[in-house]
């Protein structure tokens, strides 16, 4: 891997979980400028793939088991800068809860007509198109 490749990396993984019709959301402790609700996310650590770092987060925010099924699509986040990956995870176990009590202040099903109230500024498009498939069926 050249420096160039290494650095277009993504450095923050996204989990889109949904289940019963919502995709779940969560609001951090401190907003990223326009941020409060987003889905759950985090750093990719070195030596780590975007999807395991996807799950491992999920995990580690709300108590969700849960395994990558697709990767949907990566950029560079509008509002923060930062380099971004969304993978599309299912629910192996666990009950979804705030489980990192520093990062997260709490977390909510969302419904798909509800998602702008959340996110008002958009999703990334490849995240809303899964999400308008996943939510409608």
């Amino acid at each position: 891997m050249t420096q160039q490749n290494a650095d277009e990396r993504p450095r923050i993984a996204a989990a889109i979980v949904v289940h019963e019709g919502r995709v779940l959301m969560v609001r951090r402790r401190v907003s990223e400028g326009q941020l409060s609700w987003q889905l759950p996310a985090g750093e990719v650590e070195p030596g780590e793939e975007r999807e395991a770092a996807a799950v491992r987060e999920t995990q580690e925010e709300t108590g969700l088991i849960v395994e990558a099924v697709k990767l949907l699509g990566e950029r560079v986040h509008p509002k923060t800068g930062s380099l971004m990956s969304y993978t599309a995870c299912r629910i192996l176990g666990g009950t979804a809860h705030v489980a990192d009590t520093e990062e997260l202040a709490e977390l909510a099903w969302v419904a798909h007509r509800d998602i702008p109230e959340y996110v008002p500024y958009g999703l990334f498009e490849p995240v809303q198109d899964y999400l308008d498939r996943a939510l409608s069926a």
